[in-house]
């Protein structure tokens, strides 16, 4: 029994494979992000309705309004799954309506949704400036509001689904609104919605 062979220390051969395992993982989870990597959702405002508008009893506002949102997923190879998702609006930086849990969403590659969640109708605190502030605009006919989408979001390609991620939508626009006028009303602006994933 004599000692064992130096040159036939099994180590660098099994660094060898680790690191040839490495790089062909690494390659594979390239290729297979480029292949598929998601692009984020678009959403844009198409269509407002505003039912009751009330800023008289401060500290509160009372309110529902209707948005019509269309989202749709670009991506060719990956579907999205919105798990949770909830909507409100706000004017000023401050919330105006309580927040409404949307329906779970399976949006399929290249397609279109569209959305339309009533929101509001429970009173809600308001600092004296958004008060003052709505009674303003509404004066001049024009609102500035914030549609606010929030929730979690999956991407799905094939059998394969991610983690879940935090999805923050913010859709500014710009109504036409006159006091006592109830219902549609017209959208001075409506960029496309920014989405923050």
């Amino acid at each position: 029994m004599g000692n064992p062979d130096p040159g036939k220390d099994p180590r660098p051969v099994l660094c060898k494979v680790i690191a040839v395992f490495l790089l062909l993982a690494g390659a594979t989870a390239l290729t297979v992000w480029l292949v598929y990597r998601p692009h984020k959702p678009r959403f844009r405002v198409v269509g407002a309705a505003i039912y009751d508008l009330n800023a008289t009893a401060p500290p509160f506002i009372s309110t529902s309004m209707q948005f019509t949102l269309v989202t749709r997923n670009p991506n060719k190879r990956v579907d999205i799954i919105y798990d949770k998702l909830s909507a409100y609006v706000s004017y000023r930086n401050q919330q105006i309506t309580p927040p409404v849990v949307l329906p779970p969403l399976y949006h399929e590659t290249k397609s279109t949704v569209a959305l339309s969640p009533v929101l509001g109708g429970v009173p809600v605190p308001v600092s004296a400036e958004v008060v003052n502030g709505l009674v303003m605009d509404e004066s001049y006919g024009v609102v500035n509001l914030r549609v606010v989408l929030l929730g979690r979001l999956r991407w799905k390609a094939g059998a394969i689904r991610t983690v879940r991620y935090g999805v923050y939508v913010k859709c500014d626009v710009w109504v036409g609104l006159k006091k006592g006028i109830v219902g549609q009303v017209p959208l001075l602006g409506a960029p496309p919605c920014k989405v923050d994933i």
